[in-house]
């Protein structure tokens, strides 16, 4: 398992140029990859974050923090209750 981990860090290290994302993947699995990535070094555990926050956090690395953000969600990576006061990291 931390082979693929490795390997998987590998690719998603290539997704970026300076510290930002070059593009947002257009493949599942690849985006998925580069979303628990963002997640584990942009989130931390047991907090909760404002829809500004997000944003904030995902500016530093790509323009479309609206897309990561949705992207984060669909995912199930990050949490939103239905009436978007708050996100959390779910793992």
């Amino acid at each position: 398992m931390s082979d693929n981990r490795s390997s998987g860090s590998q690719g998603v290290a290539a997704l970026f140029s300076q510290g930002r994302l070059t593009a947002i993947p257009r493949r599942t699995a690849r985006r998925e990859q580069l979303l628990v990535h963002l997640t584990e070094t942009l989130f931390e555990r047991d907090r909760a974050y404002s829809e500004r926050e997000v944003n904030e956090a995902l500016l530093t690395v790509h323009h479309d923090c609206a897309a990561l953000r949705r992207y984060l969600v669909v995912a199930g990576l990050l949490d939103r209750p239905k009436d978007g006061s708050s996100y959390r990291r779910v793992s």
